[in-house]
């Protein structure tokens, strides 16, 4: 590895800081237009370990477009396409092609994908007695937002589109209605957001808000009709030269007639995807960074989360909390870009996160 390492600083300099030759990306992102393979590492524990491989289309480099920044000032991301196919250990597998586009000086984004997935997943329900099933499914999503004057303001909405179709290998759960087997979801949401961080990538100051108000309806394509709600905030706060601190609040809720697998979810590092169920689930994270030098830097988090629901008229509940650490590297010096890895505990288990920018998206 070092003597290819060695051998391609030699050939190409725009991987490696040309003061101190440590590897650094900063260059090649900055000036890159046109395809660039990226690589997809999936270390989810609902999932299982896994990669795939994504072509990303940039209509011109990060350079060039920073030059034009928003009548806000603001800088956005050139516009964006790709494709890209992924697989892991457990058979699930799925393929997505998308984009991002702004329009008049960043006062509009657009963003829109559709996809084709198959998951393999454990439903543990109500009765916290995993069940294994498998969702094959089509989705589409289109989001359009128009930033209000030149403030962190944005105002938009976004449609999703899904055709889904549920198999329980071996029992399927009473409680599970047969109807929600065979589904077709459309579904239209409000979204107000609030962004004043100093980098989108590796923040490390200001303040994240975004919520959004849903409903899916037959008119917009849907077989089930229900409601949901979702409000998360992160802050950055330096509170040294040396010092960070990164706070996280998460609040989602969804209707009772809601598909059990539309449910939200406790989302922290160290608990897999889907694994705490309810109705309504609240989240709060803390992560402390600490800075060893220019280029590394070590991190701990901790977070706690709530699910709340109602099964067969009873109302019940459920805590977990997770415990981590990790390490950054900034692999792109003149973005602000980090990379790194994460080590998390949760209730049952353990689990490892690649991070690529912030862990909290």
């Amino acid at each position: 590895m070092l003597i290819g390492l060695t051998a391609a600083q030699a050939e190409n300099s725009r991987f490696f800081d040309p003061d101190s030759g440590e590897l650094d990306l900063s260059e090649h992102l900055l000036t890159h237009s046109g395809f660039l393979p990226v690589p997809i590492i999936i270390t989810e524990p609902a999932i299982g370990f896994g990669g795939g491989l994504a072509a990303v289309y940039f209509d011109e480099s990060i350079n060039n477009k920073a030059k034009r920044k928003s009548s806000a000032n603001q800088f956005s991301p050139p516009n964006i396409s790709l494709i890209g196919a992924f697989k892991t250990e457990n058979g699930s597998q799925g393929a997505i092609l998308g984009g991002f586009r702004s329009f008049a000086d960043d006062q509009y984004r657009y963003t829109g994908g559709i996809g084709k997935v198959s998951f393999n997943l454990d439903y543990y329900g109500p009765l916290n007695n995993p069940r294994r099933f498998k969702i094959d499914g089509i989705g589409l999503m289109q989001q359009l937002t128009s930033r209000l004057g030149d403030s962190n303001w944005m105002l938009g909405g976004r449609y999703v589109y899904a055709s889904t179709e549920i198999e329980f290998p071996q029992l399927k759960p009473a409680f599970i209605d047969p109807y929600q087997l065979d589904l077709d979801i459309g579904r239209t949401g409000l979204l107000i957001g609030y962004d004043s961080r100093n980098n989108i990538l590796s923040p490390s100051a200001g303040v994240f808000f975004e919520s959004e108000l849903a409903a899916a309806r037959d008119w917009m394509g849907s077989s089930v009709n229900f409601e949901d709600f979702m409000a998360r905030a992160f802050a950055y706060v330096p509170i040294s030269e040396k010092l960070n601190l990164g706070l996280r609040a998460d609040i989602k809720a969804a209707s009772d007639d809601a598909p059990f697998f539309f449910l939200p979810y406790i989302d922290l590092r160290g608990i897999p995807k889907a694994r705490y169920q309810g109705t309504e689930t609240y989240v709060a994270e803390t992560e402390l960074e600490l800075k060893l030098n220019h280029r590394w830097s070590v991190v701990g988090f901790a977070g706690i989360g709530k699910a709340d629901g109602t099964y067969l008229r009873q109302d019940f509940s459920e805590t977990a909390s997770s415990v981590g650490g990790g390490f950054r590297y900034l692999i792109a010096s003149k973005l602000g870009l980090k990379a790194g890895i994460d080590i998390a505990r949760g209730p049952e288990e353990s689990a490892i996160y690649i991070q690529v920018g912030s862990a909290w998206r």
